[in-house]
């Protein structure tokens, strides 16, 4: 029996493909949890109607990630932070805090679009961030770590100027 997919299914296809099953199978687990619908033929028209919509749908999204990534690339962020007198941070900054800080720039960026090798420790500028769309586009950014300046030290730098 030929079906149509509504769903991903483990070791048969993935959504919206058309797969050759078993009756039994079809009928008693596919159409059973709505993972599948008979393969008819208005259904099959159906599919290819979706099938241009999800297409022209997958190229805008391309676009406006194109745009977006464009917009990324070459970006400079600075994360201000408390750190000890060696450049050693009390707490490190991972992919979820360059992420909040790129979503302050106004970027919809999530944490795991950012690849970090590993979180960062130190004060210091790390230039080989990447950040990964859904499609498979690179953006690289820099991220700036600066030491926070405690009340004391800010007094201070203010008395001297």
């Amino acid at each position: 029996m030929k079906v149509i997919l509504l769903q991903d299914v483990d070791n048969l296809g993935k959504k919206y493909e058309v797969k050759e099953v078993a009756d039994g199978y079809a009928r008693n687990f596919l159409f059973a949890k709505e993972l599948a619908k008979p393969a008819t033929e208005e259904a099959l028209k159906q599919l290819e109607s979706e099938r241009a919509l999800l297409a022209q749908k997958a190229e805008a999204d391309l676009k406006v990630e194109e745009q977006v990534v464009g917009q990324l690339d070459g970006q400079e962020i600075e994360i201000v932070t408390k750190a000890d007198d060696g450049g050693k941070l009390y707490g490190s900054i991972t992919a979820a805090k360059i992420a909040k800080v790129l979503k302050d720039k106004g970027f919809d960026i999530k944490r795991n679009q950012i690849k970090l090798i590993q979180p960062i420790k130190e004060i210091g500028e790390y230039d080989d961030i990447i950040v990964e769309s859904s499609h498979g586009l690179e953006a690289k950014i820099k991220v700036i770590v600066s030491k926070e300046l405690g009340e004391k030290m800010a007094e201070e730098a203010d008395e001297v100027l």
